[in-house]
């Protein structure tokens, strides 16, 4: 059940990302929500759900807006398996961990495809990048993963009450 629940929270998001977000874009920059569930999932279950939902996020994001399937698939995905290391000093009342862990693949999440879209094409305007499209997003991701952090949270905490409540039976 946990695992429809996750896949319709990413396609929900995702959706979210493509339609609305688009329309509330502060100068062409959206939040990037897909990023929020990855590393959210990575640092709250570990890194082997971390990487299956960030390659999910990568996955929709390929195939519906990508040049070549599997691109930022990986770059999800590596995004959800580095946040699911932080899951040992993961603890659910602090927030501090998961707004910087946020940030922080964001800001790799931007230089990433910096690199890799536009630096090997020989565009080197890393300056101008990181001030009109990197820092905004970034910014604009932390903005609303104040606000969906909370409902993830309270998501995974639901199941992880099924879980032991389960297992309480067997016992």
């Amino acid at each position: 059940m946990r695992k429809i629940v996750i896949a319709l929270m990413v396609l929900f998001c995702f959706v979210l990302q493509g339609t609305l977000m688009q329309w509330i874009a502060l100068g062409g920059i959206a939040p990037n929500l897909l990023i929020i569930m990855a590393s959210a999932y990575g640092f709250m279950r570990g890194k082997k759900n971390g990487l299956l939902v960030g390659f999910f996020c990568g996955l929709l994001t390929d195939i519906f807006f990508g040049q070549v399937i599997g691109f930022y698939a990986i770059i999800y995905m590596y995004i959800g398996y580095a946040n699911g290391m932080f899951h040992r000093v993961f603890f659910p009342e602090d927030i501090k961990l998961p707004l910087f862990l946020i940030t922080v693949s964001d800001l790799v999440y931007g230089f990433a495809v910096y690199v890799l879209l536009y630096l090997l094409r020989g565009r080197f305007e890393l300056p101008f990048y990181f001030l009109h499209v990197i820092l905004p997003e970034m910014v604009y991701t932390i903005v609303l993963t104040v606000l969906i952090y909370p409902v993830n949270l309270k998501i995974n905490r639901k199941f992880d009450e099924i879980e032991k409540r389960s297992e309480k039976k067997f016992v």
